[in-house]
C-alpha cells in the first residue's frame, strides 16, 4: 500500500498543471490568497495548478489564444473581442448577481466634479486598454458624444491595476479615474484609508462580471477547473476563499451578459 501511495503522489506531481492566467488589473497584492486558492483547486481537480500572472489583459489573452494557458480570468472586453475562439467557463456572483459596475472617481477633496464632462482638459487614469470598467466605459461614452479620450483629457495614462487607479487619484497624480466598482468596494473594506481619499462621482450601468474563459476546443483541464469553481460555494474551505474575494460563488456563464460590452466596443 505504501508503494501505491508513493506512486499516486508521484503521478500527481508529474501530471501537467492546469495553467490559469491572471493579471494585477483584477487581483493585486494577493499572493497569500493565491497560494491558498492554488492548494484548494489542486485538491479539487486532483492535480497541480499554476497561476500565470502578466501585467496586462493583452498579454494574458495572447497566451490563452496561443494555447499556453488552459483558462484565464479575463475582463468581458477581451472576451467580447475574441468570443469566436473563447468559451465561457464560469462567471463570479457578486452580491448575488453576475454583474458589476464601473466607478468614476476623483480625489475626495474635489467637491466640484459631478460628471465626466467636468474632467475635460484634466489628467485621467485608466487601468488597462483592454479593461471594460477601466477604459472602455469612458471611451465609449466619449465616442457617443463625438469625442475621444486622447483629445478630451489633457493627459491620460494606464496604471495596470484598478488599485493603482485609486492610488493615483488619491495621491493627486490624476484628477479622475475609471475603476472596477467591485475593486473599489473591496478596497473600501480592506484599505479604507486609501479608498476614503477618493470620491465616487458616478456609477455605470451593470455589466457582466469578468469571467473565467478557455479556448473553445475541448479541454479536460478547463472542464475540471469549471467544476471546481462551481463547487466552491458548497464546501467550507471554498466558502472561506469566496469570502476573501467578497464573492458569493460562480455560476454557468451566459454570453448575453457581455452583449452590451461588445456593443460599446463596436463604437470604437
Amino acid at each position: 500500500m505504501l508503494w501505491l501511495l508513493g506512486w499516486s503522489c508521484s503521478a500527481l506531481a508529474d501530471s501537467a498543471p492546469i495553467r490559469i492566467g491572471l493579471t494585477p488589473v483584477f487581483l493585486d497584492e494577493q499572493l497569500s490568497f493565491l497560494n491558498d486558492w492554488k492548494r484548494y483547486l489542486e485538491a479539487k481537480v486532483g492535480g497541480p495548478v499554476e497561476f500565470i500572472q502578466r501585467q496586462s489583459y493583452r498579454e494574458v489573452t495572447e497566451l490563452l489564444l496561443a494555447g499556453e494557458l488552459d483558462a484565464a480570468w479575463l475582463c468581458g472586453y477581451p472576451y467580447s473581442q475574441h468570443q469566436k475562439r473563447l468559451r465561457l467557463l464560469a462567471t463570479p456572483l457578486y452580491q448575488g448577481k453576475p454583474l458589476y459596475q464601473a466607478y468614476l472617481v476623483v480625489p475626495s477633496d474635489d467637491t466640484q466634479t459631478q460628471s465626466l464632462d467636468n474632467l475635460r482638459g484634466k489628467t485621467f487614469a485608466f487601468s488597462d486598454p483592454d479593461s471594460n470598467s477601466g477604459y472602455l466605459v469612458v471611451q465609449s461614452s466619449l465616442r457617443e458624444q463625438g469625442r475621444d479620450a486622447r483629445s478630451f483629457f489633457r493627459r491620460s495614462f494606464y496604471t495596470w491595476s484598478h488599485r493603482n487607479v485609486v492610488q493615483a487619484v488619491a495621491d493627486g497624480l490624476a484628477d479622475g479615474g475609471s475603476v472596477d466598482g467591485y475593486v473599489w468596494e473591496l478596497l473600501a473594506q480592506s484599505n479604507p484609508d486609501l479608498a476614503s481619499k477618493t470620491r465616487v462621482v458616478s456609477r455605470s450601468a451593470h455589466y457582466g462580471f469578468p469571467p473565467f474563459v478557455s479556448l473553445r476546443e475541448a479541454n479536460p483541464a478547463s472542464q475540471r477547473l469549471q467544476t471546481a469553481l462551481f463547487e466552491m460555494s458548497l464546501d467550507a474551505r471554498g466558502q472561506v476563499l469566496l469570502q476573501r474575494l467578497a464573492l458569493d460563488g460562480f455560476e454557468r456563464s451566459r454570453p448575453d451578459l457581455y452583449h452590451s460590452i461588445a456593443e460599446m466596443a463596436e463604437r470604437l
